[in-house]
């Protein structure tokens, strides 16, 4: 018998760039590693809050230095991510506290769906320069993702809920929890250790972490679907 699947934890915000990039990778991997991958849904604002952090746009070289990773990142990742144009007006202001409410609620009821509808909502804030605050703009992203438009709009009107509410709470407690102080993080559970990671670009530590190898972050399986 091989080895049981190494749980591996990825707490995401689709207002986070970096995010979506650790996010791709994981998912080109989940199927190449021996991993149960759970994706989790988490709020970057109550992170940051908790930690005292502040996100890299907020801190103006690291905004600076920020658009010109993107550009670098968008080619070697193969991931379509731009920097929006009005990023400080209108993403940031919104904020995403009701695109992760929508996405917690898909979790707990639909979770099948929560890879395709994260990766909608990133597309339209980062690819397409759209707005994901909206609940018709949540509404277009899910029914992008393959979702009814009857089952997204139950989901819109459970965000409100108490229970929808302290499960995303309750996911960004945990995050705090394992020391988060920034997004995306990346929690694996290996020989009884728990190991948290920070960034996107800790894949291949992950790789050392889990006795998987690493191919960098298009693995070849994956090279000619892209």
């Amino acid at each position: 018998m091989g080895l049981a699947p190494r749980t591996v934890e990825l707490f995401y915000d689709v207002l986070s760039p970096y995010s979506w990039l650790g996010f791709e990778i994981l998912c080109r991997y989940r199927h190449l590693w021996n991993i149960r991958l759970q994706l989790r849904p988490t709020l970057i604002a109550g992170i940051m809050k908790d930690s005292g952090n502040k996100p890299p746009a907020m801190v103006p070289r690291k905004g600076q230095y920020m658009s010109k990773d993107i550009a670098l990142l968008r080619q070697h990742f193969q991931v379509p991510i731009y920097v929006p144009k009005d990023f400080f007006g209108d993403i940031l202001k919104k904020g995403s506290v009701n695109a992760m409410r929508f996405l917690t609620a898909v979790s707990m009821e639909q979770p099948e769906m929560l890879e395709e509808v994260s990766r909608q909502l990133w597309m339209r804030g980062w690819s397409r320069d759209e707005d994901i605050a909206d609940s018709q703009s949540i509404l277009a992203a899910a029914e992008k993702a393959g979702m009814s438009t009857e089952q997204a709009q139950s989901f819109l009107e459970k965000m409100t809920t108490a229970q929808v509410k302290d499960k995303l709470k309750e996911t960004t407690e945990a995050a705090c929890n394992y020391g988060a102080f920034g997004l995306p993080t990346t929690v694996a559970h290996v020989d009884g250790k728990t190991y948290m990671l920070f960034g996107s670009d800790r894949m291949e530590l992950l790789a050392y972490l889990l006795g998987e190898k690493w191919m960098g972050p298009v693995p070849p399986a994956q090279r000619a679907r892209l």
